[in-house]
């Protein structure tokens, strides 16, 4: 994929843009659903996805998201973040209609997603609640990360 950029920001899928540490640190640190996640497991799982980086005009990384995908009939979009000081830009929004227009996403049968707390923005790109929950299973580990003893 090209790099697409809006009036001032960018957003690209190559790797080897990604700045992990700055990435590892929120999601690791403040997110709800990956707090305590130890850097090497957080590489691991954006090795095995395709990521996407949003860039300030300066260069700096200020958004992320990665999808996890077959490559041909299924996608699992995780991991969306924007910095909190470039939030109310609308750039989860640019983000999300870059990720669905990617041309080596097209033509999936399911994409999925996990949210706590933005569903009125994947609502906007045809995400709906299960239309079957009683199909859809999980299996969950209650401390991935070993948090419950520290307090956290």
């Amino acid at each position: 994929m090209k790099q697409v950029r809006n009036d001032r920001y960018e957003i690209d899928d190559d790797r080897a843009r990604i700045d992990l540490q700055r990435v590892h640190r929120w999601i690791g640190d403040e997110s709800y659903w990956a707090r305590g996640i130890p850097f090497e497991l957080f590489k691991r799982s954006v090795d095995g996805a395709r990521p996407f980086g949003i860039y300030a005009p300066d260069g700096a990384q200020v958004g992320f998201a990665r999808v996890i995908s077959d490559g041909a009939t299924f996608g699992y979009i995780g991991d969306v973040f924007v910095d909190t000081a470039h939030r109310g830009k609308a750039l989860s929004k640019f983000l999300m209609t870059t990720i669905m227009a990617h041309p080596d996403l097209q033509g999936f049968r399911r994409w999925l997603l996990v949210t706590a707390d933005a569903q009125g923005l994947y609502k906007q790109f045809g995400f709906e609640p299960l239309s079957n929950p009683e199909r859809t299973m999980e299996r969950r580990h209650p401390d991935p990360y070993g948090l419950a003893g520290r307090g956290a």
